[in-house]
Parts: structure tokens; C-alpha cells; sequence
């Protein structure tokens, strides 16, 4: 039967309408997928500083992952790559397949040839990044499998150096490949701006595990004070979420594990999904779903199990299975977290109200970022850091889940009293008197704990002898020092002090001779100094000092000559005069070394050669 003749009648005329009406519809139909795979070069113009290249980019699959550069650039498969994204970022979802990205950047004239390339997903397996050079192209590779070091570019996300060649269009490729979510946010970025961008960027993330640090701690302190278990599971569900945020942010594999990058390559899973697991334990016990709500109880119990074999899944059975299971089963948890607040709201359940605001807003961001990993939701600013945003809003919410959770327990025991008042008003005074004591005890160890606080802190910055500086605080004094000076063109001055024959003096007279005369020394040590300056002890008998905001290098002599006259005078320690004398190396910035490791090393150098020269005196670097 002629298909046509069903809606037209059967004339020749006719039907040579109906086929060219066909045609055409079918043309313009077809229209938009024919030349799919040309994506448009991204124009550098105007003062723009940083670029989005998700609109610019074009993809091709492949499958086997066996293709080549030469292959891929080869004429013939320009028309088989596809426009990745209309809008914000590429995300490929969990897919085993290798994918090739291009794209084409056409600057105008006399505009910068340094850019950098970003990744900003750190997650990824292997990228590599292919630069034409003539007739060759030029390779550089990143990603989690590899230890941070071998990044072109010290950042928490994948960077690469980019360098325009003149003006005409030029056209690079990105090969990825990943055993977790393929999402692919690329931007290209001025260095000055990325810079300015880093430390807004760094700013916030220390600002966010500021807060987690805190809660941590404050949960762990609570634990301590009153026994309650949930106290100690929520500090092992933040423990968790700061393992899985670090490794999602990148932070971790820079800061915590750069040289093990097998544990980096499963830490976003594995964190995320052990999170999910004390949050589960969490909400069993701080909302008692076995008494409140029982039929919830073993759901949130399976979901806990869940929650457990994925975190060991992309250890012991394959990163995919182990992400995908997290995904799906935070998602499930999302709802069902929700449907037991309610329940436990509905119940009146001391705490749920606030409970079920800040957890709702918390799995809110789980759901998303499952389902974004899944590739259902697209990848944009909310959907990459809604886990963020909600865990911020949720720890700030779950402390007044808790105090009102406290509170009403304070409400029972306030009626319970004013039940017992009517039975035996002797019992009151009694309860007053405890409660009274109690207070007076809380009070006392609240600071007992600032006290002991302060002195903990106090001690990690400073030596336990002499009561100077330590290492610790000498590198970030240096480091202060370093950048004053480079702001404001004066000069500055590292001093290393070892005290001559310090040995002889132990051997005869004993340690704590010794000791007391490293006190003598660190006291003189500090008046030949000015307040603003700093006098560290890094050793034995080993100290060092650091001169700011000098006026001339020259300044530098008078104050060697003053420490070399003060420390030669004789310490009396029981009734025994003690002489010592000191070899000091001086190095000055900028003169000697412009970085503190420069700095350190010429000082010391310059300490032997006064050893060598006799000692009890100074000298200068001679480079």
C-alpha cells in the first residue's frame, strides 16, 4: 500500500507535492544534526580575563579507548565530533568510555599568549592535554592516579599551561578518561586573574573546614562532658564528610595525601559514602527511630549497610560500583531521612523540628550531587557545590537541633521537679543545691578547658625551655617577614647562632647546668633584639634570629657585635661561673636570598665558615 495515497489523492501532480513536501520537512528536520560536530572558536576579545569553553567544545567518543592524537586530528573524523554542552559544563556521567574534547580559540590581535587551562573537577583519572607545535603536538598529563607532583601546575584542580602562538585560530584537545563521574568544567583563565581567583577561592574553602574543625571538635567535646554516643557519631560523620569534601575539592590530594594517589582515587567515594553511614547511625539515634519510628528503624539500618559496602566497594570491588551506589543510595537516604523527621516531628520528638530543617538541606545537596554524578541533573555552579552550601547551613541548624533537644529535656526535668515539690518540698532545696553545684562545676571546667586550651596552644609555638620561639612559629614569622619586605623594599635578616663547645659545658657540669645556661642565653638573646624582631631556639644549642624592617644591611653589624659581647659574660649556676661563646651566619635579604629556604641555607653556611675562622664571632654570606 502507497503510504502517500493515505492522505493524498493518487495523481501524479500530487504525489510529486507530497515527496517534495516530505523532502523538505525531512531536510529541516535533519538541518540542525548536519554539521553537529562543528562547535564555534571561542573569540578572545574585549578585556575578558577568564572564559567558560563548555559552549565552545565538541566531543568525540570513543569507546575502545585505542585512538590516537593523529588519529583523532585526522580530517576524516572532524565531522564525528558533537557539541558537548549548550550551557554550563560537560558532564558525561559514569561512562567506561575514553572521550576526546576540541576546541578552537581565535585571539584577536595583541592578546596575551599565556593562558592557563582548568579542570576544575579533581576527581578525574587521567587528562591529557595535546598543544599543537607545528607539525608535532605537544603532551601534558594529570589526574588522581598520579602523585601530585607530577601536575604541570601546583593547584588543587588540574591546570594546564596554555601559549597562543600569534593570532590565528588554533585548535587543542583534552583526552579523559575516569573510572567515577566524567565531569569535565573547563575555563580558561589570564594568570593574574586566576590568581586573584585562587585566593578568593582557597579563602572560602578554609572559611568552610574552619567550620567543620569546629563542630568536630565542639561534638567531641560534648561527647567527653556527657557520654552521649551520638555526640561521637556525628564527629565521625563530619570526620567523614571532610575526607570525602577535601578529596571532591582537591584540597586533600595537594595538602594530606599528594604521594598516595591510589587512596586519593577512592577518598570522594569512599568518604562520601562512609558520611552517609554515620549520618544514617546518626539519625537512628538522635531521633530513637526505634521507639518513635519503628518501621523507618530497619530501612535507615539497610541503608547504613548500603552506605557501608560502598565506601569499602571502590577499594575492594571497583570505583564505579562503589560511586554509583553512593549516589543511588544517598539519594534514597535523602527521602527517607526526610520521612523519618517528619514522622519523629509528628511524635514530638524533642529536636526534629530543627532536625528536619537543617538534614533536609543537607540530603538535598546529597540528592543533587548524586544525581548530577549520575548525569541527570546538569553540572552548574549550584549543582557542583550545593553539598557545600547545605552541609555550611546544616552544621549551623543541627546546633540548634541539639539545643533544643537539650532544652526540652530541661523543660521534663523542670516539670518533673515541680511534680516532686508538691509531694516533698525538701526536695527542692536539695535539687536547687545540686544544680547549683553542678553550674558551679561547669563553670570551673569550662575554664579549666580555656586555660588548658591556651596553654596547649602556647605550647605548639614555642620551646618548653626557654620559652622562644620553635620551628613552627619561626617559619611563619619568616614567611611574615619575607612578604613585609618584599612590599615595603627594606631590608631584613636571618641569624643562625650555635653556641661553641655547648657539649663540654653538659659533660662537666650536667645537664641541667646546661640547661640553665640556654635560659641565661635566650634571655640575652632577647634583650639584644627590638620587641618586633624574633628569637627562635631550633636545637639543642642552636638559635636563630630574624632582624625586620632594617633601614641598611649595615644595621645588622652593632647588633651581631651586641650578642657576641652579651653572650660571652659568665652565667653563675650554683656558685659556678659559666663562659660559652657563640659562632653566628648572617644572610640578608634581598642581597643573599630572596625565599626563606635561600635565606636558612646561607645563613647556615655562613655560621661554619665562622666556626671555621675561629669561632666566637660572625660573619656574613659571602655570596
Amino acid at each position: 500500500m502507497n503510504v502517500t495515497s493515505s492522505f493524498f489523492p493518487v495523481n501524479h501532480r500530487n504525489r510529486r507535492r507530497s515527496i517534495l513536501a516530505v523532502a523538505f520537512l525531512l531536510y529541516a528536520a535533519l538541518c540542525p544534526v548536519i554539521g553537529a560536530g562543528a562547535a564555534e572558536p571561542l573569540q578572545l576579545n574585549g578585556k575578558a580575563t577568564s572564559f567558560s569553553l563548555a559552549p565552545h567544545v565538541a566531543f568525540l567518543e570513543d569507546p575502545d579507548g585505542r585512538l590516537t592524537i593523529a588519529e583523532v586530528t585526522a580530517p576524516e573524523r572532524a565531522a564525528a565530533f558533537q557539541p558537548a554542552a549548550a550551557g554550563a559544563e560537560i558532564n558525561f556521567g559514569y561512562s567506561a568510555s575514553v572521550y576526546w574534547l576540541r576546541f578552537t580559540l581565535a585571539p584577536e590581535i595583541q592578546q596575551p599568549s599565556k593562558w592557563l587551562l582548568e579542570v576544575a573537577f579533581p576527581s578525574l583519572d587521567r587528562i591529557e592535554f595535546h598543544a599543537p607545535a607545528g607539525k608535532r603536538w605537544l603532551l601534558a598529563t594529570a589526574g588522581d592516579m598520579q602523585p601530585f607532583a607530577a601536575r604541570p601546575v601546583v593547584h588543587r584542580n588540574f591546570v594546564f599551561p596554555l601559549h597562543l602562538d600569534g593570532d590565528s585560530p588554533q585548535t587543542f584537545y583534552l583526552r579523559i578518561a575516569s573510572t567515577g563521574s566524567l565531569t569535565v568544567p573547563l575555563r580558561l583563565w589570564q594568570p593574574d586573574a586566576f590568581s586573584l581567583h585562587n585566593q578568593a577561592s582557597y579563602a572560602a574553602l578554609s572559611l568552610y573546614y574552619g567550620m567543620l574543625l569546629a563542630l568536630l571538635l565542639y561534638n567531641l567535646l560534648l561527647y567527653f562532658s556527657i557520654g552521649d554516643r551520638n555526640y561521637l557519631t556525628y564527629v565521625f560523620f563530619v570526620a567523614s564528610m571532610a575526607v570525602g569534601q577535601l578529596s571532591y575539592n582537591g584540597l586533600g590530594n595537594q595538602f594530606l595525601w599528594p604521594n598516595w594517589p591510589a587512596w586519593g582515587n577512592v577518598a570522594f567515594p569512599s568518604g562520601f559514602a562512609a558520611t552517609g553511614f554515620f549520618g544514617a547511625l546518626f539519625t537512628r539515634g538522635f531521633l530513637d527511630t526505634p521507639r518513635n519510628a519503628p518501621r523507618f528503624d530497619r530501612l535507615v539500618l539497610g541503608l547504613a549497610g548500603f552506605f557501608a559496602l560502598s565506601a569499602l566497594a571502590p577499594m575492594l570491588i571497583s570505583y564505579r560500583v562503589g560511586a554509583i551506589l553512593t549516589s543511588l543510595t544517598g539519594a534514597i537516604f535523602a527521602v527517607v531521612a526526610v520521612a523519618v523527621g517528619i514522622r519523629c516531628l509528628q511524635r514530638g520528638q524533642a529536636g526534629a523540628r530543627y532536625f528536619l530543617l537543617a538534614w533536609s538541606l543537607l540530603l538535598i545537596g546529597v540528592a543533587v550531587l548524586a544525581l548530577r554524578n549520575l548525569g541527570w541533573l546538569p553540572t552548574n555552579f549550584f549543582t557542583s557545590f550545593t553539598m557545600q552550601i547545605g552541609s555550611a547551613l546544616e552544621m549551623l541548624l543541627l546546633s540548634f537541633a541539639l539545643a533544643d533537644r537539650i532544652n526540652s529535656l530541661r523543660r521534663d526535668k523542670e516539670l518533673a521537679q515541680t511534680e516532686a515539690l508538691q509531694i516533698k518540698q525538701n526536695m527542692v532545696e536539695v535539687l536547687q543545691d545540686s544544680e547549683r553545684n553542678l553550674e558551679i562545676r561547669v563553670t570551673a571546667r569550662t575554664a579549666e578547658l580555656e586555660e588548658a586550651n591556651h596553654k596547649l596552644q602556647n605550647a605548639a609555638y614555642h620551646d618548653h625551655l626557654t620559652g622562644l620561639a620553635n620551628r613552627l612559629l619561626l617559619d611563619d614569622r619568616l614567611e611574615h617577614a619575607l612578604a613585609k619586605a618584599t612590599r615595603s623594599g627594606k631590608f631584613m635578616a636571618v641569624l643562625l647562632l650555635d653556641l661553641d663547645n655547648f657539649k663540654q659545658v653538659n659533660d662537666q657540669y650536667g645537664h641541667r647546668a646546661g640547661d640553665e645556661l640556654l635560659k641565661a642565653v635566650s634571655h640575652r638573646l632577647q634583650k639584644s633584639v627590638r620587641v618586633a624582631d624574633t628569637v627562635a631556639r631550633i636545637g639543642g644549642d642552636e638559635f636563630a634570629l630574624v632582624l625586620e624592617e632594617l633601614q641598611s644591611t649595615l644595621n645588622v653589624w652593632p647588633v651581631a657585635e651586641k650578642i657576641i659581647t652579651g653572650i660571652t659574660a659568665p652565667v653563675l649556676v650554683d656558685d659556678q661561673e659559666l663562659t660559652v661563646t657563640a659562632s653566628i651566619g648572617i644572610a640578608l635579604f634581598p642581597g643573599h636570598g630572596t625565599t626563606i629556604r635561600d635565606l636558612l641555607k646561607h645563613a647556615d653556611e655562613a655560621m661554619y665558615a665562622a666556626k671555621k675562622q675561629g669561632r666566637n664571632r660572625f660573619c656574613f654570606h659571602a655570596g
